[in-house]
């Protein structure tokens, strides 16, 4: 049966899209059947991420009427589909987020795991998307001005009786200024899904608009997007033995990789 997995935040620039991007990735490097909706109508960033800013038919077209839901679809080199959302101010004022949840069986017919990104924040947009969702995902970063925000995300899918999976937890440094594991998960009263260190290859993936699974998949980022997805779809999964070993990296050091 197919799942709709929304990716939410208490606050935009803690990773949201990066992440939704990435699970969506790491679940199709495991072989499975995932679609990713920019669920996020004033400030999409789905299709800058993989290529496709501009697109005939978009997200805002169906839910305009103006289009099938599977006219919609795009799909990535890497086999990941995508229903990227409008750029368009106009096209934005005419649009209606509350008409996304009754789209909620047509998405589930496109793929097995359907990842939304959300608006951040709890606004309309935020609503409109959690509303769609089987479960939802919070995604924070290790400091407390996020954490707050990321509790009231968590309180707020539940007001709207949405299961909380957990919470990712992005641009871990392991350093002694941000909060520990054990601190974000006793205040957010929620499961630690996953830490995602800070890692260069995520900018890097985002410059040559692609997900970190694909452009680095040796990198930690993508090792550990990898393991949140392997818990999540109940499969084995070792990031040590997909670690790059040490003689591939000196090749590249030298220019021979």
């Amino acid at each position: 049966m197919s799942k709709i997995i929304v990716i939410a935040s208490g606050k935009g620039g803690v990773g949201k899209t990066t992440t939704a991007i990435n699970l969506a990735a790491a679940m199709n490097y495991f072989g499975r059947d995932v679609l990713v909706i920019d669920g996020n109508l004033s400030t999409p960033n789905v299709g800058i991420h993989l290529n496709a800013p501009e697109v005939p038919v978009n997200l805002n077209h169906v839910l305009k009427g103006e289009a099938e839901p599977f006219e919609a679809v795009y799909e990535h080199d890497s086999g990941v589909k995508v229903i990227p959302a409008s750029l368009s101010i106009k096209e934005l004022k005419r649009t209606r987020p509350e008409k996304m949840k009754d789209f909620k069986k047509d998405f589930k017919k496109i793929a097995e795991y359907v990842i939304v990104d959300c608006a951040a924040g709890l606004g309309n947009e935020a609503t409109c998307a959690i509303e769609l969702a089987d479960e939802v995902i919070i995604v924070t970063n290790p400091e407390m001005p996020a954490i707050t925000d990321a509790l009231k995300a968590v309180k707020f899918a539940e007001q709207l009786k949405k299961p909380v999976r957990g919470v990712i937890v992005t641009r871990v440094k392991k350093d002694d200024i941000e909060l520990s594991p054990e601190v974000v998960r006793e205040m957010l009263e929620t499961s630690i899904l996953g830490m995602i260190p800070e890692d260069d290859a995520v900018r890097k993936s985002i410059s040559v608009k692609n997900a970190v699974v694909h452009s680095h998949p040796k990198s930690k980022a993508s090792r550990a997007y990898k393991e949140i997805a392997a818990n999540l779809l109940k499969i084995k999964y070792d990031s040590d033995k997909d670690r790059e070993n040490l003689l591939k990296r000196f090749y590249k050091w030298l220019g021979l990789g």
